[in-house]
């Protein structure tokens, strides 16, 4: 995947070399064309090739984070409700015993 950008930016130094060494060039415009020649074509094509992975990275990260919500939001809707699990080995029952009328 990476062999084209690398073969490019070889291209684009090789480029820059000989504007370089050349007898009417200058070491600022080899600079200049390894940066707009090379860099930033390479840079934007990366970049651009890139976007599903951070796309699916994106995705996983907000399933996750929901999945994690929700499960919060379960276990906190049990705890509201009051039903604490019993660590006594009796069976669970009203806390309140019922009053009856004497007949």
């Amino acid at each position: 995947m990476y062999i084209v950008p690398i073969a490019w930016i070889y291209v684009a130094l090789m480029m820059s070399v000989a504007e370089a060494t050349a007898s009417n060039g200058t070491v600022l415009g080899a600079v200049f064309t390894f940066l707009l020649y090379g860099l930033l074509p390479v840079g934007l094509v990366l970049y651009i090739m890139g976007t599903p992975g951070r796309k699916r990275a994106l995705h996983a990260q907000q399933t996750a984070e929901r999945l994690a919500y929700e499960a919060k939001q379960a276990e906190q809707a049990g705890q509201a409700s009051g039903q604490a699990p019993d660590a006594s080995s009796h069976a669970p029952g009203d806390s309140v015993t019922p009053v009856r009328k004497e007949a």
